[in-house]
């Protein structure tokens, strides 16, 4: 996809370069609220606390700031949660917002301010044709030659809301997804970001 005029984009900075992310308006509640809590700073210092290489990496825990080693995190947030609004697929570079667990988020709420962006893996078409059976999802060709041209994890697909992709750092999420993390997947060096909001 093209990045349009009037596309609300995401500038992600960190220690190891800057990714770019268009907003999808398809997603209002979540490009908003992304939009309001980037303009109040509110991702300003926080950590990528959450790093799986061939999966994704998170962050947005208000509790990650400046957390003592070790510290476990993944569980803070802004009070709210978003209503889900699932469709669309998870290919490398998607953003996507985190949630609690089925078990005690029936309607697969989002977190009002965790997110991640899909690092993921490549796939052939019978890798994808599988998950595609597993989960009932049918995909239609252009989706088919991203994933298989990309990457992504589709093992996400249709339990998430996905509301953002990378427009540019695609390289830089490569760097975050290989540094070394302890056993819960937390870099052993803290990856700090600082995020706002321009016009595409």
């Amino acid at each position: 996809m093209s990045c349009g005029q009037q596309d609300t984009v995401v500038v992600i900075e960190t220690d190891f370069g800057i990714m770019k992310a268009k907003l999808y308006d398809s997603t209002p509640a979540h490009r908003d609220n992304f939009i309001k809590l980037a303009e109040e700073d509110f991702y300003d210092g926080l950590l990528f606390h959450r790093v799986m290489s061939g999966f994704m990496i998170q962050g947005g825990d208000p509790n990650s700031r400046d957390a003592p080693a070790g510290s476990p995190l993944g569980n803070g947030g802004p009070g709210y949660t978003i209503p889900a609004k699932i469709a669309a697929p998870h290919f490398k570079g998607t953003l996507a917002a985190a949630r609690t667990p089925d078990n005690v988020n029936p309607n697969r709420e989002s977190s009002g301010s965790q997110f991640y962006i899909v690092h993921g893996t490549p796939l052939t078409k019978a890798t994808l044709d599988g998950w595609a059976r597993q989960k009932g999802i049918t995909y239609n060709e252009a989706q088919v030659s991203k994933y298989i041209e990309l990457g992504g994890t589709p093992q996400l697909d249709m339990d998430y809301t996905v509301f953002g992709e990378l427009i540019e750092g695609f390289d830089v999420l490569d760097k975050i997804a290989a540094v070394p993390k302890d056993g819960r997947d937390r870099p052993l060096q803290d990856v700090k970001m600082n995020v706002r909001i321009t016009k595409g």
